[in-house]
C-alpha cells in the first residue's frame, strides 16, 4: 500500500482501489456538521421549516433569546450554508437552503450505511 500526501490531500494507492481524501472537503463536511449539531441551532432549523422565511427579530421573539445569541447562531448557520438570506430594505431574511441540507443528509447516510456495510 503506497500513501501520498500533499497540502491539501491524502492518497492511498490500495491492491484494487485508490482512495483520495482531499482534507479542506473534509474540513467543510466538518464544519457543516458542527453547525447542526447543535440544539439551538436544530430549534432555528425547526422555526425556519415551519416559517419559510424569518427576519432575526421574529426569530429571536419566538425562540426568547437575546439578539445577539440568535445573531451569532445565524451566522455559523449562513457560513455553513445551512441558511440563504435575503435583504429587504433595513430586514435581512433568513431561509433554509434545502439543496445543501439534502446533500448533508445524502453524505450522512451515504457514511452511516458504508459503516453499516463494512461491520
Amino acid at each position: 500500500m503506497e500513501t501520498t500526501v500533499s497540502a491539501n490531500t491524502l492518497v492511498i494507492k490500495g491492491s484494487n482501489e485508490q482512495i483520495k481524501l482531499d482534507y479542506v472537503a473534509v474540513k467543510n463536511a466538518a464544519m457543516t456538521l458542527r453547525a447542526i449539531n447543535h440544539k439551538l441551532r436544530q430549534q432555528i432549523v425547526k422555526l425556519l421549516e415551519e416559517n419559510k422565511r424569518m427576519n432575526v427579530t421574529d426569530i429571536y421573539v419566538k425562540l426568547r433569546l437575546e439578539q445577539s445569541v440568535a445573531s451569532q447562531h445565524l451566522a455559523i448557520l449562513r457560513r455553513a450554508n445551512i441558511v440563504i438570506t435575503e435583504r429587504d430594505g433595513k430586514f435581512i431574511h433568513y431561509a433554509l437552503n434545502h439543496a445543501r441540507i439534502a446533500a448533508v443528509a445524502k453524505f450522512v447516510n451515504e457514511l452511516v450505511n458504508s459503516e453499516e456495510s463494512s461491520n
